[in-house]
């Protein structure tokens, strides 16, 4: 008579998992005992396995490599059996400690229960008491993959005990006692032992090595890809990672950024993700939250081009839509991250074979995309956005905006592998500015802020961050072209567009408040904006927000003059003390900001009318005026300012690390020499060339250091960076000395090494912007 269906299914899989063990060299467990297998099993099989993880048969040529699987994977299992206490040499360390049962340790008032725990070179067992022949209740085999997590202050605060972590495969051992040098001794003593394990190595592992050595051989590598479903598609789950991480976690009170578990549990997560793709939707943001969790985790980007290599290796329909789905993210992940040798080796050879077999397919476009790709592909701050993710599924270039003012914006083609300095250099080009000695940049602006981007920064990358900036912040941020250093602002010619450029610099510098000039200059220039933008005066012409034509700081001092409308002195405390009397203290000082602000964005708006007609009147002035020749008188006006041209940077000033209360101040940091201002004022309160400045530093996220002479100046300020990097594009563009030795500088960047983009003389300069300043305290100086 037949078995029953299930009795069949249960009795084919019972034999199935025996052989595997008995392939993998696996002993018989004890309770509570370790698995070290690295098998994939195949849920819900109804028969055989689907997974077969012994190797091919060797050719004589590989005789080396010709052994059992149990003898080849024998450092996946380290042996165990019951035995009994031994006092001999193989015990490392042996004494009592409290191990957390279940429902774990709840306070200081509950204690784990108690057992003898024995550290040999292979496992750490327990027993129920310290005699010789005493029954072993557990062992935790310790391979190269276990971990520790040492002992904790605040775990101790918690429950008034030192505790020992040792994370196993299927296993962790929480190890309690009420001694410090106890726990610290069992920590060293088990993770030495853990150290000195040879690393363990997966059958991916194993048959990548395989694969490589018999590149040659195509009778053997089919074999090897026949005998190994491990390397092909699968629609089951996915059981265990392809490559080894280490088990458990090395703190897991501080988890990921977004709450992860152990690198083994997101390697699986992962591949469950990437089934997904298959029947998504919109696979866009799925593919977008995979390559966020390898940025986040950098362990797991091998893991991943691993499992793409297997999920795209014999599919089940070649070239289907499903299929293509993880080509699409492999060319994501080409072009994001940058595999070990070893896993690029084997992807570099999964492509080659699946174009050798596709020839002609979308397949094979997909792979010499991706080939090239790794082939460019550098460390990226940020994962695509989902732009272009859609545009690198259809293995295209994006296009870029770049606004350049006072001239249209330009429409550019980057790839995911462009920088801002090949953007630069095509702007120059197209912009005709090949003859200007002064130095171009890209920025990234809105309203009120604006900070360079680096030379080597990706502007992929830029685009992705501007993006997330602009959905959560009031103003929106763009990407710019314009001048970053000026050399020469007096012989631009008028009817050039870098005259256009510098225009816009100048009022830009205006607007934001760093030109200083009376209230009456700040209405003439405000005029010949107007003049410059709609030509002569019209009722009809678009008039800019008060805010784009005038300082909003010069419209705020108005304010500081007392208004006779308002009420003053003891008439408002007396309304205050009545009216604290009749509601909560914490509700009438809330009103009574309500009320003092209403009456400020009040008085704000008479200002900015009485503004705006005091400009309108000076404008109709203007009658007959181009637009060159006003935005002549513009620079004009600006350029009696002997400071136009220079950068300026608010900073805290300190005379030295041990001087008084900062003083706010501008550094201007120009062409020629570094000066000082108070704010508001035209005339610097000191200035030092180039050539009396023996060295300059970055000390650390926001301080900058300026020796001249025998001073030793100090800067607070968030963009010492910049600063910095301005320092040396000028000091290079004037050829003066050597590398500074207490000079600091980006990496990539050096004195020695001009910042000339290598064009004709005259040389163009483009922003030597890079990465950030690696701060690291350094001391010098440098002749000039």
């Amino acid at each position: 008579m037949p078995f029953p269906g299930g009795l069949w299914w249960l009795l084919c899989c019972r034999q199935g998992f025996t052989l595997l063990r008995r392939d993998y060299g696996e002993a018989e467990r004890e309770p509570d005992g370790e698995d070290e297998s690295f098998e994939l099993r195949s849920k819900g099989a109804p028969a055989a396995l689907q997974l077969s993880l012994s190797q091919p048969v060797r050719t004589s040529s590989s005789s080396e490599r010709s052994l059992p699987a149990s003898e080849e994977t024998h450092n996946l299992i380290t042996e165990q059996g019951p035995g009994p206490v031994d006092e001999d040499a193989d015990v490392l360390v042996k004494g009592w400690l409290q191990r957390e049962v279940r429902g774990g340790v709840k306070g200081p008032w509950i204690r784990p229960r108690k057992y003898w725990f024995v550290l040999t070179q292979d496992s750490l067992d327990y027993y129920g008491s310290s005699e010789k022949g005493a029954r072993r209740l557990g062992t935790l085999v310790l391979t190269s993959l276990c971990s520790v997590l040492w002992p904790d202050k605040q775990r101790y605060k918690e429950t008034g005990y030192w505790s020992v972590t040792v994370f196993g495969r299927k296993h962790c051992y929480r190890l309690y006692t009420e001694h410090l040098n106890e726990a610290m001794h069992w920590a060293c003593a088990t993770q030495k032992v853990i150290h000195s394990k040879a690393p363990v190595q997966t059958p991916t592992q194993l048959l990548m090595r395989d694969i490589e050595e018999n590149c040659g051989n195509p009778e053997m590598l089919e074999q090897i890809y026949r005998c190994n479903p491990v390397l092909r598609y699968t629609s089951s789950p996915l059981y265990a990672p392809l490559l080894p991480f280490p088990y458990g976690s090395r703190d897991r009170r501080a988890p990921g950024p977004r709450g992860y578990g152990t690198l083994r549990d997101e390697a699986v997560k992962l591949f469950n993700s990437l089934q997904q793709l298959e029947t998504a939707r919109d696979p866009e943001p799925l593919i977008q939250g995979i390559l966020q969790t390898c940025l986040e985790l950098q362990p797991l980007v091998d893991e991943i081009y691993c499992q793409l290599v297997k999920q795209t290796t014999e599919p089940p329909v070649p070239g289907a839509p499903g299929d293509l789905r993880y080509w699409q993210l492999l060319t994501c992940m080409s072009c994001t991250f940058l595999p070990s040798p070893p896993v690029l080796r084997y992807l570099r050879f999964h492509l080659g074979r699946t174009e050798g077999a596709f020839p002609g397919s979308e397949m094979a476009a997909y792979g010499r995309f991706i080939g090239a790709a790794l082939g460019k592909t550098t460390v990226r701050e940020c994962v695509p956005s989902l732009a272009e993710i859609a545009v690198l599924s259809r293995r295209q270039d994006m296009l870029c905006t770049v606004h350049c003012p006072g001239a249209s914006a330009c429409t550019v083609t980057v790839s995911s592998h462009t920088t801002a300095e090949e953007v630069a250099r095509e702007l120059v080009a197209r912009l005709g500015l090949w003859q200007s000695p002064n130095v171009f940049a890209l920025f990234e602006q809105s309203r009120h802020h604006e900070r360079p981007v680096g030379r080597a920064t990706l502007v992929a990358d830029v685009l992705t961050s501007l993006a997330g900036e602009g959905a959560t912040q009031d103003s929106v941020w763009r990407l710019c072209f314009k001048h970053y250093g000026f050399l020469d602002t007096e012989n631009v010619p008028r009817d050039s567009l870098e005259f256009a450029l510098l225009f816009e610099r100048a009022h830009e510098m205006v607007i934001r408040g760093y030109v200083p000039a009376s209230e009456d200059t700040l209405q003439s220039l405000a005029a010949l904006r107007l003049q410059s933008l709609n030509s002569d005066f019209s009722t009809q012409a678009p008039v800019p927000r008060p805010e784009e034509l005038f300082p909003a700081q010069a419209l705020r001092s108005r304010l500081r003059a007392p208004c006779p409308g308002l009420p003053r002195g003891p008439p408002a405390r007396l309304r205050a003390g009545l009216l604290a009397g009749a509601l909560p203290w914490g509700q009438a000082q809330a009103k009574q900001q309500a009320q003092r602000e209403q009456k400020l964005r009040g008085r704000l708006r008479e200002e900015s009318a009485s503004v705006t007609a005091a400009i309108l009147e000076r404008w109709k002035l203007l009658q007959g005026m181009g637009r060159a020749e006003a935005m002549g008188a513009y620079l004009a006006l600006v350029r009696e300012w002997p400071g136009f041209g220079s950068t300026l940077f608010d900073v805290d000033f300190r005379a030295s690390p041990e001087g008084s209360c900062p003083q706010r101040l501008w550094l201007g940091v120009g062409a020629k020499a570094v000066s000082l201002y108070k704010p508001g004022e035209a005339e610097p309160l000191d200035s030092f060339c180039y050539g009396h400045i023996s060295s300059f530093r970055v000390s650390d996220s926001s301080t900058f250091h300026l020796s001249v002479g025998d001073r030793d100046l100090l800067f607070e300020c968030s963009r010492v960076d910049e600063i910095a990097q301005l320092l040396h594009t000028y000091l290079t563009s004037l050829g003066i000395g050597q590398t500074p030795p207490g000079a600091e500088l980006p990496d990539g960047c050096c004195l020695g090494n001009s910042l000339d983009v290598g064009f004709l003389p005259p040389p163009q300069r483009l922003c030597p912007a890079t990465e950030p300043w690696r701060r690291q305290p350094s001391s010098g100086s440098f002749s000039i």
